[in-house]
């Protein structure tokens, strides 16, 4: 088994990308459009038929919302808007890209899938050195992910095709500055091993 590389899936969640969550009118049609959910489920099936663990990171907050932000532009509406909460239907992983039991489950409470999580700890024990990002937003998450899991030395690779953001201008200008940091690539061309 590939122990050193991992598949995230960052983010995909019922708010964010299923056609009656809140990105509906954002997110989806970005996805729609790039082939986002085909692309994703063959990275996953890839991932899998490899033998490297995928892992999923969820942003989300208690049902209080006392870890939510209430200054941060990202964050600050989100108890108002009733997104993002732990346990509800719009912080589950869409169905397309379930995860199967036993998948690690890294919760978040800001942009970064490393700030206050268990995910350099899961990634330490497993002795991994390689991550393979995917998810939304590619200039959220995926920009976050790359920019520290650098400064924490792994080796990080972005599926581009399996990524989106708001609008296209907000994922190509993501992907232009992470080109300094990952390796782009997409699903189809990933190596595995």
């Amino acid at each position: 088994m590939p122990a050193d590389s991992i598949l995230l899936v960052m983010d995909m969640l019922n708010d964010l990308v299923h056609p009656h969550g809140m990105g509906a009118k954002t997110y989806v049609p970005q996805c729609q459009e790039r082939g986002v959910y085909t692309n994703t489920e063959l990275a996953i099936r890839r991932a899998r038929a490899a033998g490297v663990m995928v892992g999923y990171v969820r942003v989300g907050f208690s049902p209080s919302y006392a870890e939510c932000p209430p200054t941060s532009p990202v964050f600050a509406k989100a108890r108002d808007a009733g997104v993002f909460q732990l346990g509800s239907w719009g912080t589950e992983v869409y169905s397309d890209f379930a995860p199967q039991e036993g998948d690690p489950d890294i919760i978040k409470h800001r942009v970064s899938p490393f700030y206050a999580t268990k995910l350099e700890p899961l990634l330490r024990a497993q002795s991994i050195k390689r991550l393979i990002l995917c998810g939304v937003s590619t200039n959220g998450v995926v920009s976050a992910a790359v920019r520290e899991g650098h400064d924490r030395d792994y080796a990080c690779v972005v599926l581009e095709d399996c990524c989106a953001g708001a609008n296209a201008e907000e994922h190509d200008f993501a992907l232009a500055g992470l080109r300094r940091y990952a390796e782009i690539t997409t699903a189809s061309d990933v190596s595995f091993s």
